[in-house]
């Protein structure tokens, strides 16, 4: 879905721009995936990436700044799975589990590791491409280990690389 940002990759492109400032810092980032989308099908595809950043903010800090970027791609949570401009998730930090004191997770609706990792081959391929080491906290499988289960399961949301544009 396009917004003030444009279109679905160019939002993701200046996301990653918007994860290289202000107290947080970009180490890597995979390569953009066009996939059909999760959860409601009739709205257009999504892009997805995943990206390793640094930063001292504490877990539920680092959130808040993710909702900030998503709101200044014009990102409205209205309809639960519905088109987006933009999502940006926590997926693991440092190992950490939150799971679950519910005033804890009311408060800050945040769980780690997030909680769709392991079945969701569009965020496992990104994934394995700049961590394929990466271990689940629970399954104990790396990335890579864990995209083949899916593939092997024969999972239909893999996605395919988008060609990479010139940069200006």
């Amino acid at each position: 879905m396009a917004g003030p940002w444009g279109t679905p990759r160019q939002a993701v492109e200046r996301a990653l721009r918007e994860l290289d400032r202000n107290g947080l810092k970009l180490v890597s980032a995979s390569r953009l995936v066009e996939t059909r989308p999760f959860g409601r099908p009739n709205q257009p595809n999504f892009v997805n990436a995943v990206a390793a950043i640094e930063t001292r903010l504490p877990p539920q800090a680092l959130l808040t700044r993710l909702h900030a970027i998503e709101r200044a791609a014009g990102r409205r949570r209205t309809i639960r799975w519905g088109p987006r401009t933009l999502d940006l998730d926590i997926l693991d930090y440092h190992g950490l589990v939150l799971r679950g004191a519910p005033r804890h997770a009311a408060r800050s609706g945040l769980i780690l590791p997030h909680p769709g990792i392991a079945e969701r081959i569009f965020v496992l391929g990104p994934l394995s491409e700049i961590a394929p080491r990466w271990r689940h906290p629970f399954l104990h499988a790396t990335a890579n280990q864990l995209v083949l289960g899916l593939r092997y399961a024969g999972s239909s949301v893999g996605g395919k690389p988008m060609r990479k544009r010139a940069r200006p």
